[in-house]
């Protein structure tokens, strides 16, 4: 009895020890991602996938928004600078995540800009008062015009916003 009990022990420790390697190597971009609330792609497969820019304090303050949006938990979010969208998504490159958001569906379709929020006020219940809006004919060209403007500022309006900005804003703001 004796023995089974510290056999059982020693499992549980080397369990415990085993689970707190893996978490002192998170990654910067899984850290933020953890500490948004966000679930991860991995985690929930049978979602849709949200890729943003997870080092634009902007842009983690309008997912944030979006996962409010979501009762259904029907999105997964991954920063366009983790490692498994370039494996996962290789068509999609560098410049066109840094220009918009993007959404691709549990059928693999990819929606990017206006194209994804429109997509969104169909997919989240609590967006639909969006989707009369958003699908006005021939109104996509507008919204993404509008989608655009936004996103070429997002590091100015975050400083604006009061947001400290930090390295990864600077970058993009001296350009």
């Amino acid at each position: 009895m004796r023995l089974h009990l510290i056999g059982r022990f020693l499992t549980r420790t080397r369990y415990m020890n085993a689970s707190a390697k893996t978490n002192v190597s998170i990654t910067g971009d899984e850290a933020n991602r953890r500490q948004l609330g966000l679930a991860d792609p991995d985690d929930q497969p049978n979602t849709d996938v949200v890729i943003f820019d997870g080092q634009c304090r902007f842009c983690k303050k309008q997912v944030q928004r979006l996962k409010a949006f979501d009762s259904g938990n029907r999105l997964s979010y991954i920063s366009l600078h983790d490692s498994r969208v370039a494996e996962r998504y290789p068509e999609l490159t560098r410049d066109q995540l840094m220009d918009q958001m993007y959404v691709i569906s549990t059928d693999g379709n990819r929606h990017g800009g206006a194209a994804a929020v429109r997509y969104l006020s169909r997919r989240l219940p609590k967006l639909w008062w969006l989707a009369p809006i958003m699908h006005i004919p021939f109104s996509l060209p507008l919204w993404q015009w509008l989608y655009n403007r936004v996103a070429i500022r997002r590091y100015k309006l975050s400083e604006k916003m009061g947001d400290a900005c930090d390295d990864a804003c600077n970058i993009h703001l001296n350009k």
